[in-house]
């Protein structure tokens, strides 16, 4: 008998649970959205910079050109003494070159979603897959050709004194970054 009544308790509980969860569920699901792009945005941009704090320390390609230069400068604006107007300039570039990213990035996942397709068939067309593996290169090419005019034009909002300033005098007046420890060269440059 008492197994009876606990066989049917735990029926009833597993019949009524999904009802009382999927209600719940529908009365939080209006907020999730914006909450869930919100934190989405969060945590991207924050993986963007460890990861580039990691290329930086560790990256194969040259670390300088790896380093954010506009957004330095920005945080630097204090000690630069930028105009609002160089200010609201560098702003533009660097907004300018980080939406040209995000749309490369979007566009070298599909074309690396292309390969992908491309490889698991079961016989391969190797002239398709290296036209999208040059499609690929291309892109990522294109965004370091574009990182490299955003930072001259960012060097042309400068006066001659400030592009001395930020480059010769900055890295052993500026702090470490957060919680990093110094590069090489900037604690050498600190230790002159």
């Amino acid at each position: 008998m008492s197994r009876l009544f606990i066989a049917g308790a735990l029926a009833w509980a597993l019949a009524v649970t999904p009802v009382v969860y999927s209600a719940e569920i529908t009365r939080m699901q209006s907020g999730i959205p914006e909450d869930l792009a919100a934190a989405w945005e969060r945590l991207q941009r924050a993986l963007q910079d460890w990861s580039g704090q990691l290329r930086e320390r560790f990256g194969s390609r040259d670390a300088r050109e790896d380093r954010p230069v506009i957004t330095q400068l920005l945080n630097d604006k204090d000690y630069l003494r930028l105009s609002p107007e160089q200010v609201k300039k560098l702003e533009q570039l660097r907004d300018n070159y980080q939406r040209l990213s995000i749309r490369n990035d979007a566009d070298a996942r599909l074309v690396e979603l292309d390969i992908t397709a491309l490889l698991d068939a079961p016989t391969v067309d190797v002239s398709k897959v290296e036209a999208k593996i040059r499609e690929a290169e291309k892109l990522r090419a294109d965004l370091r050709i574009a990182r490299v005019r955003a930072i001259e034009q960012a060097k042309a909002v400068l006066t001659a004194e400030q592009r001395k300033k930020f480059y010769e005098d900055a890295g052993a007046a500026r702090l470490p970054r957060g919680s990093q420890n110094p590069s090489a060269t900037e604690r050498e440059r600190s230790s002159r």
